[in-house]
């Protein structure tokens, strides 16, 4: 992991709320519950979410996928995408042992 491709990917708002929001699927998209692949969430159900296009959500999502925080299932033509707990946890690790 590169801490400063995480902190990159975190420097976008929107991409913060998606990761956010991805921490905690079944609060923030319960509508996936039954439809998604374990703790996965549509790019679609996103973009709903936010407003914004796809080709913009999948490309934030690309950039958090880079910084290991996310990863994503094909299943279809569907891509579903979830949180990455561990790195998540081993970035604040590492940020906190350097300040």
């Amino acid at each position: 992991m590169d801490i400063n491709t995480v902190l990159s990917a975190l420097a976008n708002p929107v991409r913060l709320d998606i990761l956010s929001w991805l921490k905690e699927p079944e609060r923030y998209f319960p509508q996936q519950k039954d439809t998604a692949p374990e703790g996965g969430i549509c790019v679609s159900h996103i973009c709903e979410k936010t407003d914004l296009s796809q080709p913009t959500i999948s490309l934030y999502l690309s950039t958090l996928s880079r910084a290991g925080l996310v990863s994503s299932e094909r299943v279809g033509q569907w891509t579903y995408y979830r949180y990455e707990h561990d790195v998540a946890e081993a970035f604040l690790n590492e940020l906190s042992q350097r300040l």
